[in-house]
């Protein structure tokens, strides 16, 4: 019978559409890359997410979040972004975590109820914590590196991470794994070399912050302000939604 999933239906099957139909997809991070990340899945027929974040959308958001319109400005990404799910597939399943992942909180999680990670967490700390928790459970794990201040959506690759190059948050990943002794690791990077942003005060979130007052993370606690596009981040979202479309359909 035709229905919302049939034309993708016809590229991986019956089995296939069952197969993500069943499976629980956790998306650590909705912004500009796990926003796409959700976006792409629950059209692909993934019908169980956890979406996790603190952060709530801004202003600045607008230029490459999935989620960022002028109306959901102040608001929950998680929360923004099940409603837009459930629009998409009314029979989704979508639990919101609105806390940032931690070392110290990852035992509030129900990993084990989790078929698929989808790392696009902003932190080095976060980002291993994650790895390491999904390698002790078996759990297959996809992890998002630096999207920040790339230009080029041509040069993102589909690689371990012991086998990147350029990028300087997978060098730093690289370091980390080893000495966790993380065998192995399926990473989006750029092999584009970053480019310095502008150092242009009059729009610099640090001289003009406008989180809402009581926010519970600013932009202005981070070292460095990253530039960003539409183009880019994106990009990167749909790249990784479609290695976890290509896993399940494979693994389960």
């Amino acid at each position: 019978m035709l229905d919302q999933f049939s034309r993708t239906q016809l590229l991986l099957g019956r089995e296939g559409i069952e197969k993500l139909a069943a499976s629980r997809v956790a998306v650590f991070g909705i912004g500009g890359v796990g926003g796409y990340v959700c976006e792409a899945l629950v059209r692909s027929g993934v019908r169980s997410f956890d979406l996790i974040d603190d952060d709530k959308v801004c202003l600045t958001n607008l230029n490459r979040q999935i989620i960022a319109t002028r109306k959901t400005v102040g608001k929950y990404k998680a929360e923004v972004m099940a409603e837009r799910m459930m629009e998409i597939n009314p029979d989704v399943d979508v639990r919101i975590h609105k806390c940032f992942f931690l070392p110290e909180n990852e035992d509030s999680f129900p990993f084990e109820e989790y078929d698929y990670i989808v790392d696009a967490v902003d932190t080095v700390t976060a980002k291993l914590a994650l790895v390491t928790k999904a390698q002790s459970l078996n759990i297959p794990i996809i992890s998002s590196m630096g999207a920040g201040n790339k230009l080029d959506p041509t040069g993102f690759r589909v690689a371990d991470i012991y086998d990147t190059r350029v990028c300087p948050l997978a060098k730093v990943m690289r370091i980390e794994c080893r000495k966790r002794k993380v065998k192995k690791l399926k990473v989006v990077y750029s092999e584009e070399k970053p480019t310095r942003p502008l150092e242009d005060m009059s729009i610099s979130c640090r001289t003009h912050c406008i989180c809402p007052p009581g926010a519970k993370h600013k932009c202005t606690e981070r070292r460095d302000i990253p530039g960003s596009t539409a183009f880019v981040p994106s990009v990167v979202g749909l790249i990784i939604a479609g290695e976890v479309v290509k896993d399940i359909c494979k693994d389960r």
